[in-house]
Order: structure tokens, then C-alpha cells, then sequence
């Protein structure tokens, strides 16, 4: 088992996401605030909710990230780069592009590395995630792609949009020690399907740095409710044997 002490350190281990396209100003202030309640690593958002997610979580250490080439990869690096520096504009704090797949399926991995490395030379500071999709992917492809992400000085390996997920902890626990071996350096976000404490502390022991999930606030409350805010009063024992 993971060894989470509490709440606040489970929260740490989350991104919480939210990439709704068609989701409303109050219901991404709701998110927010959420998200600022909980103090999570992080928050996965939209480009358009940027300004207000930075706004909002002006006093807290809660990171605000963004998609870049979302969610298929296919633009060109010159679409990509413009996305990123649109991006950094707003003041995100972490960027997340998806690779191409098509690039990936080709082998042309000097493309990719080219490609990640110029985004990676504006994100400068900032986190960098790279989207490898590993669900569509097959072993040597993934430790592939791991392996062009961290070449290329991105800082984690993201397995998923949340369009194609593994359906199962062992599928995920596959990827984790895929990416491990061929890319040791690279940090590992599992995304998608973790909707429940349980499967996010199999994902941890599994692991995994950080947790990317549209659950993490029911996740965490979930969490607190069990271990936090339940109290079991002893029964009164004698620490010596009776005659």
C-alpha cells in the first residue's frame, strides 16, 4: 500500500482535471474552488479559464496547467509552438502537449525530439508533460515514446488524453514499468478511469508520481471521510492478565 499519511498529502498527488469543452464561467468557478479547497498539485484546465484559475488560486501553491496540441497531436510543430506560447502568455505554470502519433507509428523519433525540445525551450522553468496515449500504443512503442520524452527534457510521461484508457490496474502497472525501465528519469502521470480512492492507491503503489483524474475532489473527501473524520472510541482493555 501507498503510504499516504492524510488528506493534504493525497491531494499533492492529483491533478485535478477538467477539460469540458463546453462547460460554463460558473461551473469552472465551482471546479476552482474546489481545487482551491482541496490544495491539489495542480489543475488541468481549458486555455480559455486560464486568467480565472490564476485569479482564483492567486493564494495557493496550486499549479495551473493547459493542453497543448488536444486531444489528437496531429498539428504541425509550428501550430504546437504557437499553442504554447499562447499559453505562457496567460502565466501557466505547466504545459501539456500531446505527441504525434503518426510520427511515433513512422519511427521518426528525431521529429518528435525536435519537436518537444523547441517546446520545451519555451516552457523554459514551467513543467512540461508529454501525452503518449499508451493504450493505443504497443510495448515498444510506449517505451519508445518515454524514451523521446525524456531525450527531449520534458519532465513527465503522461499516459493518457482520457479518451483511450486502460480499462485495468494491470494494464496501468505495465506502463508504469515500461516507462521505468526505458526512461528512469521521467516522472509517470496516470490519466483517466481513476474515479475512486481504491484505484488511485493501486495507481500509487503501482508507481506512479501523480494521479491526473476529473474525480479528485470525490477522491480526497472520499479519503477524508474514512481516515479523517471517523472516530471508533476503544473500548476500555487491561494491559495485564486476569486471575
Amino acid at each position: 500500500m501507498y503510504n499516504i499519511k492524510n488528506s493534504k498529502e493525497l491531494a499533492k498527488l492529483i491533478s485535478y482535471t477538467n477539460l469540458n469543452n463546453m462547460i460554463t464561467e460558473s461551473e469552472m468557478r465551482e471546479f476552482l474552488e474546489k481545487a482551491k479547497e482541496l490544495n491539489f498539485h495542480s489543475v488541468t484546465i481549458t486555455p480559455t479559464y486560464i486568467p480565472l484559475a490564476k485569479e482564483i488560486l492567486a493564494d495557493t501553491d496550486v499549479q495551473v496547467g493547459s493542453v497543448v496540441g488536444f486531444p489528437l497531436g496531429f498539428e504541425d510543430t509550428e501550430s504546437k509552438i504557437a499553442e504554447t506560447e499562447a499559453l505562457l502568455k496567460k502565466d501557466v505554470d505547466i504545459v501539456e502537449v500531446v505527441i504525434n502519433l503518426s510520427y511515433l507509428k513512422d519511427e521518426k523519433y528525431e521529429l518528435l525530439e525536435n519537436e518537444i525540445k523547441q517546446i520545451k525551450e519555451l516552457v523554459e522553468n514551467r513543467i512540461l508533460k508529454v501525452i503518449i496515449e499508451t493504450k493505443a500504443l504497443e510495448d515498444y512503442e510506449k517505451a519508445n515514446a518515454a524514451k523521446v520524452a525524456e531525450n527531449s527534457g520534458a519532465d513527465y510521461v503522461k499516459t493518457s488524453t482520457g479518451f483511450v484508457t486502460p480499462n485495468h490496474i494491470f494494464e496501468n502497472v505495465n506502463d508504469i514499468n515500461i516507462i521505468q525501465k526505458y526512461a528512469p528519469k521521467i516522472k509517470i502521470e496516470i490519466y483517466g478511469g481513476i474515479d475512486d480512492y481504491k484505484f488511485a492507491n493501486q495507481i500509487l503503489t503501482g508507481g506512479a508520481d501523480l494521479i491526473g483524474s476529473n474525480k479528485g475532489y470525490e477522491i480526497v473527501k472520499r479519503y477524508k471521510e474514512l481516515r479523517e473524520n471517523t472516530q471508533v472510541k476503544p473500548k476500555p482493555i487491561t494491559l495485564t492478565k486476569k486471575d
